[in-house]
């Protein structure tokens, strides 16, 4: 850790995509028409990943850049389900239900501030219309420790989930306060435990570094009880800081919030830390025990990276169900509306709530299968790349490549005939080293507005 330079290194921090998506979610526009989307559904035939989408929370976490609608009254949720059934049914009539689904997953919000019942009500009724479920389909949850019992870990252990992660962000209590979040180390352990006995074989922990008061020392003090709670995975994450689109963010004073070389120390020491304590590095910002499905994935160059992070569910069909909702299959993104009352307004009418998405071109193709596999597996096998997509890589890809000297120069990327390969230092910077291949970043190149920084 003692040979970087994290002040020098701290110069690539700069605004760029997370890559969840290619083209990033900023492409999406009403150019991509409901038709369009309907032709998809229609003709699709990929086996399916469904996310459904509860929005809601009682108080905002003031870090928090998800889409989420704060509240207390208990006929907002229940209303909110009996939306959901009708855009199922609507789904019905656009899609074939009976292919395979292979990965569900509930999004939010919390999705634990609905009662047990509800959730066993959301999860029967997507059940009875989509039947036909693999035996070893990947079925979880992002859980709130702070609202969490056993009426819903039961009805989680009835529906088959096998993957619940929970959200903790940092364990220091000035950070808690400061992120309008008190969560006590001992309300998370609870909430682990309770997985644990009910069989739960998969716990991911989510940590954030980059939030205000948080300092080298005190993030080693949440990596430590992070450890104590033993997660097949975890994600640690860079605070995304965007105060011109997230107003909870303008709480803090940006003074206080680590700067870019005590960001980059503090991964570098993360990585040294779970790697020594047998869990490996997946991807940009997560972590798994060796014996993780997602090892064997990057083995076959089989790891994927979608709107959840990075999974072996690849080549699926993804669903995006519910409010602000992104639907994802190997040629478009579509995404529901943000809006509640044209959410509800759209189905009413008899309609998907569909507002924009991107349809890929042969390029956008071919540039969305280099960057993620950079983003999943830190290298990029360039013969596999030219058989697959039919083209010479150097030529195809020149400006790119020339944009990656600097980091050949700095020894964080190796550049020979088959591949290109990423440094273990250079992967602190894989943002940075995806963005030579994205086509639309050069229009974003004077707006600082437009996505978190990299470092």
């Amino acid at each position: 850790m003692s040979t970087i330079d994290f002040e020098k290194f701290s110069k690539y921090s700069k605004p760029g995509p997370r890559y969840t998506s290619y083209p990033t979610a900023l492409e999406f526009d009403d150019g991509f028409t409901y038709d369009n989307y309907l032709k998809y559904l229609e003709n699709g035939t990929e086996k399916l990943s469904l996310y459904v989408h509860l929005p809601f929370c009682r108080s905002a976490c003031y870090f928090c850049g998800c889409n989420v609608v704060f509240t207390s009254k208990e006929e907002k949720l229940s209303q909110y389900i009996e939306y959901l059934k009708k855009e199922i049914d609507i789904l019905a009539q656009h899609l074939d239900t009976s292919r395979e689904v292979i990965q569900f997953h509930f999004g939010g919000g919390t999705p634990t501030f609905y009662k047990a019942f509800e959730l066993d009500e959301i999860v029967s009724y997507i059940k009875t219309k989509f039947p036909n479920w693999s035996s070893n389909a990947e079925i979880s949850v992002e859980i709130d420790p702070r609202f969490f019992n056993e009426d819903q870990m039961k009805v989680f252990a009835k529906h088959g989930f096998n993957r619940i992660s929970f959200g903790v962000q940092d364990f220091d209590p000035k950070v808690q306060q400061e992120i309008h979040r008190i969560q006590p180390f001992e309300t998370t352990k609870a909430a682990v435990d309770l997985a644990r006995r009910y069989g739960i074989g998969s716990i991911n922990v989510d940590l954030i570094y980059g939030l205000p008061y948080q300092t080298f020392e005190s993030f080693q003090s949440t990596l430590e009880q992070a450890f104590s709670l033993e997660p097949d995975r975890l994600a640690v994450f860079n605070y995304a800081h965007v105060p011109w689109m997230k107003k909870t963010m303008r709480k803090f004073d940006e003074t206080t919030l680590p700067t870019p070389d005590v960001k980059l120390k503090i991964f570098r020491y993360t990585i040294d830390f779970f790697e020594n304590n047998g869990y490996k590095m997946v991807g940009m910002d997560h972590f798994a025990k060796p014996e993780d499905e997602l090892f064997a994935a990057i083995e076959k160059g089989e790891l994927h990276r979608n709107f959840q992070g990075y999974t072996t569910k690849g080549g699926a069909n993804l669903i995006g169900i519910g409010l602000t909702s992104i639907g994802e299959g190997s040629r478009y993104y579509a995404q529901n509306t943000k809006d509640m009352k044209v959410y509800e307004a759209a189905i009413d009418a008899g309609k998907l709530p569909f507002e924009r998405g991107v349809e890929l071109s042969d390029d956008d193709y071919l540039r969305k299968a280099v960057i993620m596999e950079l983003m999943a597996n830190f290298a990029i096998d360039i013969k596999r790349v030219e058989n697959e997509h039919g083209i010479d890589f150097k030529t195809y890809f020149s400006d790119a490549l020339r944009d990656l000297e600097e980091f050949v120069k700095a020894d964080l990327v190796e550049i020979t005939d088959e591949k290109i390969t990423v440094s273990t230092t250079g992967t602190l910077l894989i943002r940075n080293i995806a963005m030579p291949f994205d086509a639309y970043m050069h229009q974003y190149s004077g707006n600082k507005k437009s996505f978190s920084k990299t470092v």
